[in-house]
């Protein structure tokens, strides 16, 4: 075998490598809308958010000042890696930062920095079963009222979201994985992906 036909060779199991991917991507998709119908629009994964969030607001009878559209936001912006600030800012009002903060915590969807307190945690969450008031709690760790209060909610949103087993933070995670899903496998991805695959291949090869 010459040098040539090694190259050939070589390049026609890179293709069928390929073309076993993407058919194995798409019975993948197929088989989740046979399970699950066709994959959800931005409209349809909206709706699923907004119900999720009506249940927690009947649940626990959080309020914001956010509409509903902001609220949803808030959660998809999250799960894309957005901080606080930059919600607020695609919000439209910077100063927002604090209102998607506890939107977001009431929402069971937390960072670390929301239990990253000034003081020892612990020892808040032990107030907290004593069913203190702010002040009382600042007095003895040494706060202001409203540091108390911002970290206070943070205790009490991620001890209903334990009682609840995380339910909600994984039904908000469940819809937007579908969002994913559904772009990672459209038609046009799985083409853009098969072209960036075989760009540099040698296509007229015998397979």
């Amino acid at each position: 075998m010459t040098d040539d036909e090694r190259e050939r060779e070589k390049k026609a199991e890179e293709l069928r490598d390929i073309f076993v991917d993407v058919t194995d991507e798409s019975t993948v998709t197929e088989e989740r809308e046979e399970e699950r119908g066709t994959l959800p629009g931005e409209d349809e994964i909206d709706e699923e958010i907004l119900e999720t969030v009506d249940e927690m607001r009947d649940e626990y009878g959080f309020e914001t000042s956010l509409d509903d559209d902001e609220v949803v936001q808030v959660v998809r912006l999250y799960h894309d890696g957005a901080s606080d600030a930059e919600i607020a800012r695609e919000l439209g009002d910077d100063s927002l930062d604090k209102t998607v903060r506890r939107a977001r915590v009431e929402l069971h969807l937390f960072r670390d920095s929301d239990f990253d307190a000034p003081f020892d945690i612990e020892k808040l969450e032990e107030l907290v079963d004593e069913d203190v008031t702010n002040t009382e709690a600042a007095d003895a760790l040494g706060v202001s009222s409203s540091t108390v209060r911002s970290y206070r909610r943070a205790v009490e949103a991620r001890r209903r979201s334990d009682e609840a087993d995380g339910e909600y933070a994984d039904r908000f995670e469940a819809v937007l994985e579908d969002r994913e899903i559904s772009e990672r496998f459209t038609p046009q991805a799985k083409r853009d992906g098969l072209a960036d695959a075989t760009e540099d291949a040698e296509v007229d090869v015998d397979l």
